[in-house]
């Protein structure tokens, strides 16, 4: 059973809108401009990465879109990964179980897909986190693109301070994470 280490309060939904990082609409272009390795947040971006010849490192997703089940092309991206990690994150939280996969997947040289029950859309936070410096992650901007977010010490100091913002236990998703 996994637990909940950081829940998405209501008044903090409007912050989390403005992205971390610059918008694409083209994947070559985001690519052109990304660093290694590189983790994707969603299905979408996963789908675009993987038509643009780029398999992400990792790719957290949980077959939907919007809140919606995804296609079927887009829910067969996730067979491009011959490692799969099922973790447990409801909707509007981290959980024990999503920041062990992260970290365990960025860990993995084999390309790896968390295939998440539940929701993803938080994970970009913890990644950034667990992630080395140079790598990017790159996660959807519903209605606008794709946000590629560098890993460096400004942006992990923002994503500390939007985890800390939550009702969370920040010390034991640091610990989890090794960040």
């Amino acid at each position: 059973m996994s637990t909940i280490l950081a829940k998405l309060p209501a008044e903090m939904r409007s912050e989390l809108k403005t992205p971390l990082g610059d918008v694409y609409t083209d994947a070559d272009a985001l690519l052109a401009d990304a660093g290694e390795p590189i983790i994707a947040v969603g299905d979408i971006v996963t789908y675009h990465l993987l038509e643009a010849d780029r398999t992400p490192s990792v790719a957290i997703v949980d077959g939907k879109t919007k809140r919606e089940r995804a296609e079927r092309d887009v829910l067969s991206a996730v067979e491009a990964f011959e490692r799969r990690i099922e973790v447990a994150n409801p909707q509007s939280t981290i959980t024990d179980d999503l920041l062990g996969a992260i970290a365990e997947a960025i860990a993995e040289t084999t390309p790896t897909a968390i295939v998440v029950d539940g929701e993803e859309d938080l994970a970009s936070l913890p990644a950034v986190l667990g992630a080395p410096d140079g790598a990017s992650v790159v996660y959807g901007q519903p209605d606008e693109g794709m946000v590629l977010v560098p890993v460096t010490e400004q942006s992990r100091t923002r994503c500390r301070e939007l985890i800390k913002g939550m009702q969370s236990d920040y010390d034991r998703i640091a610990d989890i994470l090794s960040a």
